[in-house]
């Protein structure tokens, strides 16, 4: 199976280029920005002929899409994960190749729930911000492309390699920082936030599934149980071995009430329903919390 795989650099895509070129039957070509990828090609500005006639000419049974932006302005945010997407879908319909498109979605398309409420793909998506808007746009468009296509909502991504901007990323380097120096007490902000927090790599199995299944529209990745951040601070500084204490502080950033007090636009609650995922993909995830934040750790310690 040859596949083309988009954003092979960045946090989600080097999982799943892993992920994929551990399967013998995989033939794997990575398409982006950067100096390493197969194909040099910058989808927010590329055009859809070019983009054509590279899929002619490599003839790939499926496309996954794992490239976009996470931060930036809603200018940016939609140049990368709008119009990028944009390109890729058209470029499909005008080639030959009929491949399968796969595209990492995310769960900031669906932004606030109910506190104790498991998010269905069904549920009215109402993002709480521009990220979160320009991956609803995406996904529409995929679903209405006419294509062979599955938008993989991926919940809140942890484990090795999680950025330092992400709250688990920041929790790190703060504890980090913290043992570095000696402090006793670590003072946070925002840990009464629940996620549903799933594992880099569980979801790059969940893309090579979704790249061999014959399922559309929708699909939940995540674990079905929300986490609060207080919780997971807990439990990272056990992993740590960090003896201190842990304050919460009230954010002085969040106004009263804030417009988006998440960064994520998604509120205080996610919890992904995953049963799709499991009925439609044969997936479930494989790795807990414990050990996500223990790789996450084993990363911070390295720069004590």
């Amino acid at each position: 199976m040859r596949v083309l795989l988009l954003g092979a650099n960045g946090y989600l895509g080097r999982f799943v280029a892993d992920r994929l070129l551990a399967d013998p039957a995989v033939q794997l070509t990575a398409l982006g920005r950067g100096d390493d990828a197969d194909v040099r090609f910058d989808l927010a500005s590329g055009s859809p002929g070019a983009l054509t006639r590279f899929l002619n000419a490599v003839h790939p049974g499926v496309v996954i899409n794992c490239a976009g932006a996470t931060r930036g302005g809603a200018r940016e945010l939609t140049r990368h994960n709008t119009v990028a997407v944009a390109t890729i879908c058209e470029s499909l319909r005008r080639s030959g190749c009929g491949a399968r498109l796969v595209q990492v979605g995310c769960s900031s398309e669906y932004g606030p729930s109910q506190p104790g409420s498991s998010t269905a793909e069904d549920a009215v998506p109402r993002p709480g911000g521009p990220y979160g808007v320009s991956k609803l746009a995406a996904t529409e468009l995929v679903l209405g492309s006419g294509l062979d296509a599955i938008v993989l909502r991926v919940f809140s991504p942890v484990g090795p390699g999680t950025p330092a901007g992400s709250p688990l990323g920041r929790l790190a380097e703060a504890m980090r920082r913290a043992m570095q120096s000696g402090d006793n007490e670590l003072k946070l902000t925002g840990l009464g936030v629940q996620r549903d927090f799933v594992d880099v790599r569980d979801i790059a199995r969940a893309v090579h599934a979704a790249s061999l299944s014959a399922a559309q529209g929708a699909v939940n990745i995540g674990t079905g149980r929300a986490v609060r951040l207080r919780d997971a601070a807990t439990l990272l500084a056990r992993v740590a071995g960090f003896g201190g204490a842990l304050h919460e502080l009230d954010d002085p950033h969040l106004g009263s009430p804030p417009a988006y007090p998440y960064p994520d636009g998604c509120g205080g609650w996610q919890q992904a329903d995953v049963r799709t995922a499991r009925d439609r993909l044969g997936w479930r995830p494989r790795i807990g919390l414990e050990e996500s934040l223990a790789d996450i750790w084993m990363e911070a310690a390295c720069r004590i």
